[in-house]
């Protein structure tokens, strides 16, 4: 069967073959009708771009690279899937990577494996040191993820995030606000992240804003963000004198969430009722838990879609761009481990 063209692609489309090409190479000066006939002619006639005579004719392979520390964590596979739709409608192919927050390989994928087959990464970094990080964004087309700090304008390459400092003040005030007044924060890093810093500033402000004292054997130390973490954690938490116990409790990822409700569960205590949980991260897996979890839940297909069009918009450029920083909202979503309503989800 002969390979699909791009003008088999215009045929269908309706249009001419030079529009299907910008809209291939994620040009932005066209209707977003007209982007989406072809989109959708691509996707149907599953046109597939010549890699190898793009590269040849632009010194682009139109291959970027998204760059995550952990593929098994929900919010990092949903991430995923947003920056694919993303990339897809500028003609990106994505290749999705696990760095395990290994700084090496960090660093290897912030250099596009050599610069010899990326035309950009997409980096959730958690070791890499600031001096090679600038370095790589001072080489090679980089658009962050995540809340490190930069030190200013150390780092010029383009930063998505949230304000972890907000969200986790509007957790800890929902919390608050129910009555509680013995909230414990899970997620304090033994090695000081600064996602973990940031959620522990939102959970102090929010504890003095209520006028309630901060209690160090309610933050434990964690090494990770995992199931198992926030379990072990529970259970410690569960071993405190009766009227040191909490009441509450903020995990700092849903994951971590997902480990408190099942310690909650051995001990055999109601959630809501004797201890609330919430969290943050918005995944799909908080939905479905039983009960469903309280969490702030980040605008994912946000954040996919700045970053995939600032990388974009850098890997096209002639001149050197500034680099932008943006901040993505967030929203708090109630559920059943807080307020205690069961809910039936739509199917």
């Amino acid at each position: 069967m002969a390979a699909v063209t791009l003008k088999d692609v215009a045929a269908r489309a309706e249009v001419s073959i030079k529009t299907v090409s910008n809209v291939i190479r994620g040009e932005p000066r066209m209707s977003e009708a007209t982007r989406q006939r072809v989109l959708h002619a691509v996707k149907e006639l599953g046109y597939r771009p010549n890699a190898t005579a793009r590269r040849l004719r632009t010194g682009r392979s139109g291959l970027i690279a998204l760059a995550v520390p952990d593929l098994a964590t929900p919010y990092f596979a949903e991430l995923a899937q947003h920056v694919r739709a993303s990339a897809e409608e500028f003609g990106l192919t994505v290749l999705i990577e696990e760095t395990l927050g290994d700084a090496k390989e960090e660093l290897r994928l912030a250099t596009g494996f050599g610069a010899s087959l990326l035309d950009g990464v997409i980096l959730s970094p958690l070791r890499i040191s600031l001096d090679d990080l600038a370095a790589a964004a001072d080489d090679f087309p980089l658009a962050l993820l995540g809340e490190r700090s930069y030190e200013g304008d150390r780092i010029a390459a383009d930063h998505v995030l949230i304000d972890n400092v907000a969200a986790a003040r509007d957790v800890t005030s929902h919390l608050a606000g129910l009555g509680r007044t013995r909230i414990a924060a899970i997620g304090i890093k033994s090695h000081a992240s600064a996602t973990s810093r940031q959620r522990l500033e939102g959970f102090h402000v929010a504890l003095h804003e209520a006028g309630l004292p901060f209690d160090p054997r309610l933050a434990p130390a964690l090494d990770d963000f995992s199931r198992r973490s926030g379990l072990r954690a529970v259970h410690g938490l569960l071993e405190l004198p009766a009227e040191a116990r909490p009441d509450a409790i903020f995990c700092f990822s849903d994951m971590l969430a997902a480990g408190a409700q099942r310690a909650l569960y051995e001990a055999d205590l109601r959630i809501p009722e004797d201890v609330a949980v919430a969290s943050i991260d918005g995944s799909e897996e908080g939905r479905y838990a039983r009960p469903s979890l309280t969490t702030v839940v980040p605008d994912k297909a946000a954040i996919a879609s700045l970053a995939v069009r600032c990388l974009a918009n850098r890997i096209r450029a002639e001149q050197p761009l500034p680099f932008e920083v943006h901040v993505v909202p967030h929203r708090l979503d109630v559920r059943e481990s807080t307020d205690g309503i069961r809910r039936r989800l739509p199917w």
